[in-house]
């Protein structure tokens, strides 16, 4: 097999979500999918799931630095299968991708890497937790106490993080809801991590501090076929109150779904329609128009707010391409943020 056609098939799933985004809407051909009333058992959920397509690792934190500026960072492992099953070796059929980004308000940094399962360079094992792929590790003896490593050409960073609050299980404990025809993946996050570390840019380190957020969600078949991307916020408030609200679009209209989280650590799901998503202004990033100013309203909740790129130029031009970003959050709550907007 000649090089280009052994990067097809070890990475034809990653060539299929870049696709709109499409490929999460296909056929579940033989996966396990999500089910109502799962009992998630820990620290064993913080682990992979193989006999499921796809799964990510996702943590974003909102930073400042010492010398008063504000940044971003995203650290993110997927995996994502060709087959319901896990065997050792190069016959593995894992596929793993790691994201990493660093934004500040001039510049948005970014570096991707790609491994095939079974032989060592990249996984997640649950207990002691560590996600890895090549040299960029999330790591620590729970999933409370963390170190963060990852770097590019021209950026990198470490990072530790200590979470306070309890997990937070969105939708319907845990079960995750995408469509009117029922699709959905498991899904719940750590939203309290602090931050503390050194980020490494081209003029030299700056120590920060700040917020993280670690998202953990797999499936087999997240998406309707006609749904195309989605918009995703994850917002917390000066306050104390956190959000995780998103909408996913499709020919038929958009779904929302959202959880409200309280500064005790408490929480409740928003359901489908709740949320009101209006895009106010739109960025040229890279060939596409981007909304990067948003209104978003929670009528029952009293929220009606303004949330706004940090840097609009927040791209993601790797094998699939989305725009992830830190967000200021103004008007009825103030606060940061991060934002997610797929299939532009």
């Amino acid at each position: 097999m000649n090089a280009k056609l052994l990067v097809c098939a070890l990475f034809w799933p990653l060539a299929a979500m870049a696709q709109g985004f499409a490929g999460l809407g296909g056929s579940a051909d033989g996966f396990d999918v999500p089910q109502p009333e799962y009992q998630f058992e820990f620290p064993a959920d913080h682990g992979p799931h193989p006999s499921y397509r796809i799964e990510w690792w996702y943590l974003t934190a909102n930073l400042t630095g010492e010398d008063g500026r504000d940044y971003g960072i995203q650290w993110t492992l997927f995996r994502s299968a060709l087959k319901p099953f896990e065997t050792a070796g190069w016959q593995s059929p894992q596929i793993w991708m790691g994201h990493a980004a660093l934004t500040t308000p001039e510049r948005h940094f970014f570096a991707e890497r790609l491994s095939r399962g079974g032989i060592g360079q990249a996984g997640v094992t649950a207990d002691p937790f560590e996600a890895w792929i090549d040299e960029w590790r999330m790591a620590g003896p729970t999933l409370q106490t963390l170190t963060l490593t990852a770097n590019g050409a021209d950026f990198g960073y470490d990072l530790n993080l200590s979470a306070s609050g309890p997990l937070v299980f969105h939708g319907e404990n845990g079960f995750s809801v995408k469509s009117a025809d029922g699709q959905a993946s498991y899904y719940y996050s750590q939203p309290g991590y602090a931050v503390q570390g050194t980020l490494h840019l081209p003029d030299g380190d700056v120590a920060v501090t700040g917020n993280g957020w670690l998202d953990r969600e797999w499936s087999s078949q997240p998406l309707s076929a006609d749904q195309s991307g989605w918009d995703w916020f994850s917002l917390s408030f000066e306050d104390g109150d956190k959000l995780m609200a998103f909408r996913l679009r499709g020919g038929r209209g958009d779904y929302t779904s959202a959880t409200w989280i309280n500064a005790d650590g408490s929480s409740r799901s928003l359901p489908d329609g709740s949320v009101i998503f209006t895009p106010l202004e739109t960025s040229r990033v890279a060939d596409r128009d981007v909304p990067t100013d948003w209104r978003v309203s929670i009528p029952d909740e009293d929220l009606d707010i303004r949330v706004q790129a940090q840097n609009t130029q927040a791209g993601m031009e790797t094998r699939f391409q989305y725009w992830e970003g830190p967000v200021t959050v103004s008007g009825s709550h103030k606060g940061r943020g991060y934002l997610e907007m797929t299939g532009y």
